[in-house]
């Protein structure tokens, strides 16, 4: 992969228009309008991750992100785990990204988006993209570059007709919110829809999750996750500017009357034949989406079992070098969302939840290498990548770590005391029980010890900037 690329498949992967498309409804009915600020938010703490990320890429362009950057880091116990629960994280990501999906392809083809429908329609799509991953690198990046054109031009030109043709409120609407939250702090709301931004602002990993498969990955991997972030956080805060702004009543969203106003604002403004054009292409955002996502997914499991890591490493770790793919870990990574998306008929709310714990798994992980890229630096560490953040590093890497952990805690928060208690601490039992089984697995196993590739070395071997004298 080139640059251009490598950017494609974090942007698509992080995909503006499934984020938003996603959770605008939900988003807009807790917290009201004011909850685009929220997207601003993220996109400036996951800026402070893709620059940490971008200095031990630099360093460490190996496939599989996170997991190697850990093991060289900290050591093998901490990558195990960092590894394992990204791993899953990111099966699940596919999972919820499908799931998303599915009312939109049942609407396109005319069928009523039953949870049933929308259950089968996100394991095709799943079936679709594990398809087209196995037809190798080249054609990854092909299709990652289409769906980033057709989705940055669709989102530009759909928000750019809406504010033409079915602009309803002012600009003030974005800090009225409409009292939204009654007659309590505003906070609370805010902070429940502040899911769009958390779930919108990762994806930036997944250039270095390909990292043996890209040109110069030391210069233009850091420069790629930096671009994903820019790119992908102006084209998600302007589709949902002009969302916003399209909705023809507020109240109807907050009542409930409007369950979905992304089709209504643009129904209201294509007609039913434009309508289903775009969501053509936002059917096409999806698929690229899940694309990439699965190409992630893919290398980190076939990193993981190159080291033996995990049960089954001597098939996942089976690479064609044909194609340049992993086909028994793409397979995986196509079985496992399809569980759990046939799983999640357990709660109401299945997106939301599903989200809620792939975006908090995700954000786990990175806090994860954060924090083994904040020991590393206290015990003398300094990057000697091609990328490097300089004096700034410390400063950074703290400032990263900290709103890591405020945006895990407001992912794991209980807001729904009317439901089982279960359902109200889905997110936290989730990843609790992710963890407790990676740590007894670990513990039993100790598949830790099946490799004696490199690992916490990180000081020992990086300890000059790029041109300093030895």
């Amino acid at each position: 992969m080139n640059l251009w690329g490598n950017f494609a498949l974090g942007f698509t992967y992080l995909s503006p228009v499934v984020g938003v498309y996603s959770l605008f409804a939900s988003s807009l009915a807790q917290g009201g309008p004011p909850m685009i600020w929220a997207i601003v938010l993220a996109a400036l703490g996951q800026l402070l991750v893709a620059l940490v990320f971008g200095e031990v890429v630099a360093q460490y362009p190996v496939a599989g992100g996170v997991y190697p950057w850990a093991r060289r880091l900290w050591g093998r116990r901490w990558a195990w785990m960092t590894g394992w629960v990204y791993m899953i994280a990111l099966t699940v990501t596919i999972a919820s990204v499908s799931y998303g999906a599915g009312p939109f392809v049942a609407i396109v083809i005319g069928i009523d988006p039953t949870t049933a429908v929308t259950i089968w329609c996100a394991i095709g799509l799943i079936l679709v993209t594990t398809l087209l991953n196995l037809g190798g690198t080249k054609l990854l990046a092909k299709i990652a570059f289409f769906g980033f054109a057709a989705e940055l031009v669709g989102a530009i030109v759909v928000g750019v007709w809406v504010l033409l043709t079915e602009r309803h409120h002012s600009i003030g609407a974005l800090f009225d919110t409409y009292d939204v939250q009654g007659s309590g702090s505003y906070f609370p709301a805010f902070a429940a829809a502040a899911l769009l931004g958390l779930y919108l602002f990762y994806g930036f990993e997944a250039c270095g999750d390909v990292a043996e498969e890209v040109k110069d990955p030391g210069r233009q991997i850091p420069k790629a996750m930096r671009m994903t972030i820019y790119v992908g956080g102006a084209a998600a805060f302007f589709i949902t500017f002009a969302l916003i702004l399209g909705v023809p009543s507020f109240a109807a969203v907050f009542a409930g009357e409007d369950p979905d106003p992304v089709s209504t604002v643009l129904e209201n403004a294509f007609g039913s034949v434009g309508f289903r054009i775009v969501l053509v292409i936002v059917l096409i955002s999806f698929l690229s989406c899940v694309l990439s996502l699965q190409a992630a997914a893919s290398r980190m499991i076939y990193a993981y079992a190159r080291d033996d890591m995990m049960p089954g490493s001597r098939l996942l770790k089976t690479f064609s070098q044909a194609r340049h793919v992993p086909p028994y870990a793409l397979a995986l990574a196509a079985l496992i969302p399809i569980v759990v998306i046939v799983g999640s008929q357990v709660s109401d709310d299945a997106l939301v939840r599903i989200i809620s714990f792939a975006a908090f798994g995700i954000y786990l992980a990175f806090m994860m290498v954060v924090a083994a890229a904040l020991r590393a630096r206290l015990k003398g560490w300094k990057p000697s990548g091609k990328f490097t953040l300089r004096g700034w590093g410390m400063l950074v890497t703290a400032a990263a770590l900290i709103y890591q952990v405020l945006a895990s805690l407001n992912m794991i928060w209980p807001r729904t005391p009317d439901v089982p208690w279960y359902d109200n601490w889905i997110v936290a039992l989730g990843a609790a029980i992710v963890v407790g089984v990676g740590l007894v697995y670990m513990l039993i196993a100790k598949p830790y010890r099946h490799s004696d590739a490199a690992h916490g070395d990180a000081v020992n071997t990086a300890t000059r900037y790029p041109g300093e004298s030895a």
